[in-house]
């Protein structure tokens, strides 16, 4: 069964008000497998490793061209790796994504055509929009971290 890597990062700043992260809205597309459509998800900002890249490097390009955020510091101790299938029947593949934290204080967005919307949330509201359990996993893990590390 082919393999795909991705990275991707859980991106926080301070504000005011404390901490806020930040999402991507996926469109909606169809589900190939099923010939029938998929709603829309909110999501982390991630993209594929290219060939002889380094897996932080993957993370600052795919954050930069997702979003226009260009400075953002890797915060060290942090990465967690999700998978999951995709691909429609006879053609799936496994995909794994490495996470990453991420700090910036860039509150500007400038989201690519991969997407329809973005929002900046404090941690209960962004736990309630992530739609895949599996992100939703990952975002506890990195609240967690980030909360014990005093981040």
């Amino acid at each position: 069964m082919p393999v795909e890597r991705s990275a991707g990062a859980v991106i926080f700043r301070e504000t005011e008000k404390g901490k806020q992260y930040l999402l991507l809205h996926y469109p909606d597309k169809m589900n190939e497998r099923i010939s029938k459509p998929i709603k829309g998800h909110w999501d982390f900002p991630k993209g594929h490793i290219e060939k002889g890249e380094k897996i932080e490097d993957t993370v600052k390009r795919e954050v930069k061209e997702e979003t226009g955020i260009s400075k953002i510091e890797l915060i060290p101790g942090y990465k967690e790796t999700i998978k999951f299938f995709i691909g429609p029947k006879g053609n799936r593949r496994l995909k794994f994504v490495d996470f990453f934290i991420a700090r910036t204080k860039q509150a500007e967005v400038v989201i690519s055509h991969e997407h329809q919307g973005y929002a900046w949330l404090p941690y209960e509201e962004a736990y309630k929009l992530v739609t895949y359990s599996n992100s939703k996993k990952l975002f506890r893990h990195a609240y967690d971290f980030i909360s014990k590390k005093g981040l």
